[in-house]
Parts: structure tokens; C-alpha cells; sequence
């Protein structure tokens, strides 16, 4: 008995292993397709979120160092003698600079005209575009810049583009391949929705660059007064009696109405008092 053991275990030890080896190559082989499969479909938002981490481990795959994208801002409040040839200044301001004009109104009547003009220029001329509108005023009495640090949200749309574009070349490769009319109107509306996706991108991408580039400053303009102005009117102080003796009659006038509303309730509690009183009065007497 044992020497037939000593026999039949090399043999099956031989015919598992054989056995094994035929499972795992028949699990390792796929059926191919009857055309190349599809591109993986474009991912979701949450997946295309890169890190930070990602972002700068594909600035080194590509050997270039991510450009620096700061959006500056500057708010400035001006006292200026003339509002209109001030506004024209601050245009004409612009236009030196190598900038233009966004916006611009001029707004109020005697004595309280205030102007707006809001441009831009070129963000290495920043400094001095304010330098040069505080001189066109008497006085600032506000100031205030700020700069918002672009730089990761550009990055991360520039790798989502190249993303975008990468899948885009698949489809299209799928496209040349595919030969059912079903499979050609599927890649189509996947190439379609990944196109529209490379435009949003593309559209954020030259917005960021054009206001990294450009910065903008809004200028507000406050008429100066006369130093001899003492700011009386006689005029002004007859209108404001006038409108304080006005609100005085509309104020007694609606009392009026709640007193002459109200009459039924209050009247006969006035009644019943004076009755009373004139009651106890005479007892009294």
C-alpha cells in the first residue's frame, strides 16, 4: 500500500498543477469586441477636482513651472474741484496706461454730483495708475486694494483641459473606427458633451488671464466745496420748515381719524366716567 502512495502522488501532484494552470489561463483570456470598446465616458466633476498635490505633481511631469495668477483690485475715493473733467481724466488716465475704460456715470444734481469710472490697466502698472489718480484729486479720503491668488484654479483648469482634449482625440479615433450608425450617434453625442465641456473650460481659462492681466480700478468722484461755502441756504431752510410743518399737519391729521375711528369705544367709557363723577360729587354735596 505504501509503495502504490509513493506511486500515485507525483501523478497527482503532475495533473493538478496541469489543471490550475488550464483555469488560470482560461480566466485571464476575454472575448474581444466586435469594434474597439468606447473611450471611458468623461469623469464626473468630483473626479476631474484635482488636489493641490495633483496639480503640482503634473506641472513637474510636464517640466514647466506654474505661472503666477494674482487678480488686483483697487477702490479709491477722489475730491476732485470738477466732476466731468475729472471723469475725463481718469479716462484719458487709461488709455495712457495702455488700459481702457469699463464703466463710467456721472450722477445728482446742484451741489451733490458724484461720479463713477471704473478701468482697467495693465497689472505692472497698477502701482503707478494709483499714484497718478491720487493727483488728480485734492483729497482721498478712501483707499483700498486687494489681490486674489488665482493661481490653483488655473492650474487645475488647464490640466482638466488637457484631460479633455486627450479624451476628445479618443472619440475621434473611435469615430473613424466605428461602422454601426448606433455606435457613430453615441460616439458623436459623447464628443459633443466632452466639446462643450472644453469651451466652459477654455471660456474660465482667457477670463482668469484677462483679469490677471488687466487689473481693474473703480474711482468714485466727490464734488470739493468752496473754502468760503458755509453751506446755509436760505432757500434750503424755508423748504425743510415747510416739509417739517407739512409732516406736523399729516401727523395730526391721522390722529384725528384713529380718535374719530375709535369714537365708539371711547366715547361712552368718557360718558360713564363724567357720569360717575358727577354722581359722587353730588352725594358729596
Amino acid at each position: 500500500m505504501s509503495k502504490m502512495l509513493k506511486v500515485l502522488l507525483p501523478v497527482l501532484l503532475v495533473v493538478a498543477l496541469v489543471l490550475s494552470a488550464a483555469c488560470s489561463a482560461r480566466k485571464g483570456i476575454a472575448p474581444s469586441p466586435p469594434y474597439p470598446a468606447p473611450a471611458p465616458m468623461v469623469p464626473s466633476a468630483a473626479e476631474r477636482s484635482y488636489s493641490a498635490e495633483d496639480s503640482a505633481a503634473g506641472g513637474q511631469t510636464a517640466g514647466s513651472e506654474t505661472e503666477r495668477r494674482i487678480v488686483r483690485t483697487g477702490y479709491l475715493t477722489l475730491e476732485v474741484k470738477n466732476i466731468a473733467d475729472s471723469m475725463v481724466a481718469v479716462s484719458n488716465l487709461a488709455k495712457e496706461l495702455g488700459g481702457y475704460v469699463v464703466s463710467s456715470n456721472k450722477q445728482g444734481g446742484d451741489g451733490a454730483v458724484t461720479g463713477r469710472v471704473a478701468i482697467r490697466v495693465p497689472v505692472e502698472r497698477f502701482d503707478e495708475a494709483l499714484d497718478k489718480l491720487r493727483k488728480l484729486a485734492v483729497d482721498v479720503p478712501y483707499e483700498s486694494t486687494e489681490g486674489r491668488d488665482v493661481t490653483e484654479e488655473y492650474s487645475d483648469l488647464k490640466a482638466q483641459l488637457r484631460n479633455l482634449e486627450a479624451t476628445e482625440a479618443q472619440y475621434l479615433e473611435l469615430l473613424k473606427k466605428a461602422d454601426k450608425v448606433e455606435d457613430i450617434l453615441k460616439v458623436q453625442r459623447e464628443l459633443s458633451d466632452v466639446r462643450g465641456q472644453i469651451e466652459r473650460v477654455k471660456g474660465r481659462i482667457q477670463y482668469l488671464e484677462r483679469t490677471s492681466d488687466m487689473a481693474l480700478i473703480e474711482v468714485t468722484l466727490q464734488q470739493t466745496k468752496p473754502l468760503g461755502e458755509t453751506g446755509w441756504s436760505a432757500l434750503k431752510t424755508l423748504k425743510s420748515a415747510a416739509r417739517g410743518l407739512i409732516n406736523f399737519g399729516k401727523i395730526l391729521v391721522d390722529a384725528l381719524i384713529w380718535i374719530a375711528i375709535f369714537s365708539p369705544i371711547w366715547v361712552p367709557i368718557v360718558v360713564l366716567v363724567w357720569y360717575f363723577r358727577k354722581r359722587r360729587k353730588a352725594k358729596i354735596s
